[in-house]
């Protein structure tokens, strides 16, 4: 397949328009000082549980499933992916508790979330590229969509790795490097279009494996940690506003 120099330079931008959104931590902790940023984290930990649980079950299985030729193979996919977040956790939490007690290591959740996010933008450039190679109109809307996708995500992902001990500027950091992976994913498929149905239908279902296991077993339970009435009911708003977006994009969104 020949790709025109216009496709690849419609995706290349799309890519790293896409990326700047981590930068959306920027924005927050410029708007705010750090003792008005701490009372926020829990919120924006509850925005990114319905971020993911809403991506999960809005847009990664059900277009996971969609694309598969065997239901049973993508369902496997995703405990998969279940399992091997399960094992990195286990890894990392051993690391924690050996580390020396004066070093006030990371929370392992927040190299988690890197891993899973990292993946996730990974899978978007993916998306992005081989919508470019069907045409430059689908390939804007995608991005379009990609873009509603990502902010929200990258948000809560800023507030997750808060929350996990990285200071401000490691977030910042942190949350970019794992967005520029969309970039990667944007370039292979341009290169390999004819080979990216067979790896999405697999990365796509491990993905939301990951977003599953992270959500569940360390997000929740940290929420769990706030028992003021008020303050629950803000963070239940904010995972509503986080699978809110989710849907509004899959109602709504372009294509």
């Amino acid at each position: 397949m020949t790709v025109g120099i216009s496709a690849w330079a419609w995706t290349l931008a799309s890519v790293f328009a896409i990326s700047l959104l981590s930068f959306a931590g920027v924005l927050l902790s410029l708007a705010f000082n750090r003792q008005r940023v701490q009372p926020l984290v829990f919120v924006l930990v509850g925005l990114a549980v319905g971020a993911m649980f809403g991506d999960t079950f809005i847009h990664l299985l059900p277009e996971s499933f969609e694309r598969s030729a065997s239901p049973l193979a993508t369902s496997l996919y995703c405990l998969a992916g279940i399992g091997v977040f399960f094992v990195l956790e286990k890894f990392l939490l051993w690391r924690h508790d050996h580390a020396d007690e004066h070093t006030h290591p990371i929370h392992p959740v927040g190299y988690l979330n890197l891993i899973a996010d990292g993946v996730h933008n990974f899978m978007d450039g993916i998306l992005i590229g081989a919508s470019y190679l069907v045409s430059i109109p689908i390939g804007i809307g995608t991005t379009i969509a990609v873009c509603f996708h990502e902010i929200p995500q990258e948000i809560g992902d800023f507030g997750i790795l808060l929350h996990a001990g990285f200071t401000r500027r490691q977030a910042i950091g942190l949350n970019f490097l794992t967005a520029i992976l969309a970039i990667a994913g944007a370039v292979l498929a341009m290169m390999v279009g004819t080979w990216l149905t067979s790896f999405s239908g697999a990365m796509l279902p491990l993905t939301a494996g990951g977003f599953i296991y992270i959500a569940g077993s360390d997000l929740v339970p940290e929420l769990h940690k706030e028992r003021q009435p008020g303050q629950a009911a803000i963070q239940l708003l904010a995972i509503g506003s986080g699978i809110g977006l989710m849907l509004m994009l899959k109602l709504w969104g372009p294509g």
